[in-house]
């Protein structure tokens, strides 16, 4: 059993080691200790900021792409822990701010696929931009929620399978498709309430 243990830490550090020496010196930006696990896709490293102690899962993509030479600005904060099968897309500004959790299967992008041409293949439409992203610090996305041209505040939490395309404020829960508050914390009763509560 120690064995085992004992093989299973040198395999994580020799990994570890490896996409480190692989990917930092290609980034905008590669702080200490963060670990990308066996990316699916990475485009645009250039463009992409990570900060020091972020974990971005097994099969994960980052993508920024360079339309029109307009620099996107795709930034990762400390801390941050992304998990399996995530997928970011950013064609202007995407920042994703300290200690933010992502789950599985997460899909964040500041833009659509075109489809205003009805003649022409939505995969041969350019991508269109719909608005910045911006994830605060705290907050928990949860499994399968898909993220588009919105803004979520710090602390709040997302429920699984919501999709967001409207801004979410501070200290928020949200849930659903599309998603809503449903709860917010109150910091004179130090407590959460049902939005139905509020007055």
């Amino acid at each position: 059993m120690f064995k085992h243990i004992h093989y299973q830490r040198i395999t994580s550090l020799i990994n570890r080691l490896f996409w480190k020496y692989l990917f930092s010196k290609h980034f905008k930006g590669y702080g200490k200790k963060s670990h990308i696990f066996m990316p699916d896709y990475i485009v645009g490293d250039e463009f992409i900021t990570i900060k020091s102690d972020v974990y971005i899962g097994y099969k994960s993509s980052i993508i920024a792409l360079n339309q029109n030479n307009n620099s996107p600005n795709l930034t990762i904060g400390h801390g941050t822990k992304i998990r399996r099968f995530s997928h970011i897309v950013c064609i202007s500004e995407i920042i994703i701010e300290d200690k933010v959790l992502i789950a599985d299967k997460v899909f964040i992008a500041d833009n659509i696929h075109g489809y205003q041409k009805p003649d022409v293949p939505i995969v041969d439409q350019p991508l269109e931009f719909v608005s910045n992203v911006r994830i605060g610090t705290g907050t928990c996305i949860g499994e399968n929620v898909c993220i588009i041209g919105a803004k979520i505040g710090r602390n709040c939490t997302i429920g699984a399978n919501s999709v967001v395309t409207k801004n979410i404020p501070d200290y928020s829960i949200a849930v659903g498709a599309p998603a809503k508050v449903i709860k917010t914390f109150d910091f004179d009763k130090s407590e959460w309430i049902n939005v139905k509560r509020i007055k």
